[in-house]
């Protein structure tokens, strides 16, 4: 089975094809960062302008890349949601037309779905498995027991962590996007204990978590510091940030942690997915919990946890597999949980809810 899968819900523009034996025949990604810089921050507009000029042609390079064309394709993936809506829009149409001109199913998969099930693409990971789910706009645990079939455990009560790691980079004065900027200040931290952090929900019941009290911090702390800041002022923040974050990862998924194995005595891997999951010092600390927690950990590769089409083609054949097609008449979704049981998050209804900020 030869999939494409295509990607537009936020900043990067993506295609790629997949096959049912787990080989990824190309892998194509446009980053619009360049285009966002100016604004700190991703324009929706711009983002959904973007995709519109190129995702023609990197549907075209995608072909080419893995020697096929539109003819040798057995179905169209692209994310249906949750995302901004205008570049969700535009993959979704794009996929559409495609199917119809060429009579073949359409998948439209969650966004998240497709961070979710990264791992079964890349390691094969078997079901059941509990996943920490990171990035931008979420910050989830998650037991992932199949396809379209998911449980969570805890989410943010406010901002996401990848959110923060944003939103910190801009108080520092770091570049766009702030996860690497803030990963990459904090490697060269001269004091990295010289600023003390809140830890937020650190030993609380459950397993939500919450970074604004964290946020909120470190503005108080550059307040404090004379300006203009130096670069080791930078990092050494950098640093005390990112190790609260880590702290409150390991201390939330040991909780998690728990939960999965009363339910699942027989065990299961710690996945880590989403752009996040990239930061190398987060997945340090959480290799390390599941060693002590006697659980496999898997953290897709680097390429695989910021957002791409390999990961929508990958959840479109897990669908496929199970009989599952979409009609033409999908219709573009900003939100879409993949737990709709779940109750909201406190203070936030759209977190936890699909949204994807």
């Amino acid at each position: 089975m030869i999939v494409l899968g295509i990607e537009t819900s936020c900043d990067e523009t993506a295609a790629a094809i997949v096959t049912d034996a787990r080989e990824i025949r190309a892998d194509v990604v446009l980053s619009q960062i360049a285009d966002h810089t100016p604004y700190g921050g991703v324009v929706p507009e711009v983002a959904a302008r973007a995709h519109l000029e190129h995702l023609d042609g990197l549907i075209r390079r995608a072909l080419d890349e893995a020697g096929i064309g539109l003819g040798d394709l057995d179905a169209v993936a692209a994310t249906g949601g949750p995302g901004l809506i205008g570049g969700v829009i535009v993959g979704v149409m794009t996929a559409k037309a495609i199917a119809a001109a060429r009579k073949l199913p359409f998948v439209a998969v969650n966004h998240l779905e497709g961070h979710a099930l990264t791992a079964r693409l890349t390691d094969d990971v078997a079901f059941p498995y509990l996943l920490l789910l990171v990035s931008g706009g979420h910050c989830q645990l998650l037991v992932v027991e199949g396809p379209g079939a998911y449980r969570r455990l805890g989410t943010t009560i406010d901002d996401a962590v990848g959110e923060a790691f944003d939103k910190t980079a801009k108080l520092i004065g770091l570049g766009y996007p702030g996860g690497p900027q803030v990963e990459t200040a904090a490697a060269e931290a001269t004091d990295p204990g010289r600023f003390t952090l809140p830890r937020p929900m650190l030993g609380r019941p459950g397993c939500d978590f919450s970074f604004s009290g964290l946020k909120a911090a470190v503005r108080r702390a550059v307040e404090e510091l004379p300006k203009p800041l130096t670069p080791e002022d930078r990092a050494d923040l950098a640093a005390a940030f990112q190790h609260a974050v880590a702290d409150v990862m390991v201390d939330r998924c040991k909780r998690a942690i728990r939960t999965f194995k009363a339910a699942h005595p027989q065990g299961g891997a710690l996945v880590v997915a989403g752009g996040v999951a990239a930061n190398k010092a987060l997945r340090a600390r959480l290799a390390g919990l599941a060693e002590k927690e006697g659980m496999p950990f898997v953290a897709p590769p680097l390429r695989l946890c910021t957002d791409n089409a390999a990961m929508i083609a990958w959840a479109g054949i897990e669908r496929l597999r199970l009989g599952q097609t979409d009609g033409l008449d999908f219709a573009p979704r900003p939100r879409w949980p993949l737990d709709p049981t779940a109750k909201p998050a406190i203070g936030r209804p759209d977190v936890g809810a699909g949204v994807k900020a």
